[in-house]
């Protein structure tokens, strides 16, 4: 099992290389992704949603020139879809072909049908058999039921996969994995113990007017400070769900859009089918911004 190579000497070279990736960190983020890539643990990255949780892990693959492998948890995950399972309609087909020599019994085919051959990788397996580096992302593991965070912790800890009927399975590269976590439940302390744990929270307005400025070709200082304080403000009301740094920027690229050259009251509430999901959360800050208006 090779080691992580060290790409980045210091979290500042972190931070300058995710920037480049179109990634903005703050100082706690690129200092808990170098320690993460120069101690080989897993970063757990938690936070609300919309808070760039899943973008850290795909900027981190970028900066790095690796691939990204995905794991979406979901309530119901199981061994086969997040480790491996067999491919029992190729195993069949060589149970009937061996059949088919004359005197092959059982005994002669059952060695070969738990070959690598008839083995189907999901991304854990994928990420730990993998010929080269990759990032391995572990997305919304709060998802997934307490019993079912068994199956990552051999992965986490040891890089390796224990398969019955092959043996264990070590890395031949050690992945960078990043966990995201939207806090819908406590993580089993076995997890927690495993990873080092970065808490993400909704950007400032400073650091959300340098994400516009980033990703949004054409918008003015001027405007970008003034869609970063709206954003900022709606956060501070009782929202079913909070605006996203992705639904701020495609707010900006809507007014970049219409040519809008200030944002009023009028402007915001333009934006809340952008920036708001919820019937309730569009009443709530309609409310808000037409009375400071």
């Amino acid at each position: 099992m090779s080691s992580a190579q060290e790409a980045f000497d210091s979290p500042h070279a972190v931070a300058e290389a995710l920037a480049a990736a179109s990634y903005l960190p703050d100082d706690e983020i690129a200092m808990a992704v170098f320690l993460a890539q120069q101690l080989n643990k897993p970063l757990l990255v938690e936070g609300p949603a919309g808070t760039g949780k899943t973008e850290l892990a795909k900027a981190v693959a970028r900066m790095h020139g690796l691939r990204l492998l995905r794991l979406q948890c979901y309530e119901g995950l199981d061994e086969s879809k997040a480790l491996y399972e067999w491919d029992y309609k190729r195993q069949l087909l060589r149970i009937q072909a061996a059949r088919s020599v004359d005197g092959a019994t059982w005994q002669d085919t059952r060695t070969d049908m738990f070959d690598e051959e008839f083995l189907l990788a999901r991304p854990l397996l994928e990420a730990i058999r993998s010929e080269e580096r990759v990032v391995l992302l572990i997305d919304e593991v709060d998802r997934i039921e307490v019993e079912t965070e068994a199956l990552l912790l051999e992965v986490l800890s040891e890089y390796q996969v224990s398969i019955p009927e092959l043996g264990t399975i070590k890395a031949r590269h050690v992945p960078l994995v990043f966990l995201t976590s939207n806090n819908t439940r406590d993580l089993s302390e076995a997890l927690k113990r495993r990873c080092l744990f970065l808490p993400l929270r909704y950007p400032t307005v400073e650091r959300e007017r340098q994400i516009v400025r980033q990703h949004v070709p054409g918008i003015n200082e001027q405007m970008a400070v003034a869609v970063a304080k709206a954003v900022a403000q709606l956060r501070t009301l009782d929202l079913r769900k909070q605006p996203s740094v992705s639904e701020t920027i495609d707010w900006a690229r809507m007014l970049v859009t219409l040519g809008t050259t200030e944002v009023t009251a009028s402007e915001i509430t333009a934006g809340f089918p952008v920036l708001l999901k919820h019937e309730s959360d569009i009443a709530t800050a309609s409310r808000h911004f037409l009375s400071v208006d």
